[in-house]
């Protein structure tokens, strides 16, 4: 045996970024944090929040395109 381990595909690695998309979401909302600023740095939970869900989304359509269903569309003489 040489030790290798197999490389997840595509769908998993997507599956996986899912996981760990939604895991953070329930922890930015699992509490309240205002906006705030630091030494002139602002923070602004609810875009965060924002980006995350747009990431969300963005990676279940490429589950989507990647898992199916498929569909073939065709056109028929009568």
């Amino acid at each position: 045996m040489d030790g290798a381990c197999a490389m997840p595909t595509p769908a998993e690695n997507i599956r996986i970024a899912i996981e760990q998309v939604t895991q953070r979401i329930v922890e930015v909302t699992s509490s309240y944090k205002p906006t705030y600023t630091v030494d002139g740095e602002s923070y602004s939970h609810e875009s965060y929040l924002t980006a995350l869900n747009q990431n969300l989304e963005g990676l279940q359509r490429a589950q989507q395109t990647l898992t199916g269903p498929f569909q073939k569309v065709t056109r028929m003489k009568t």
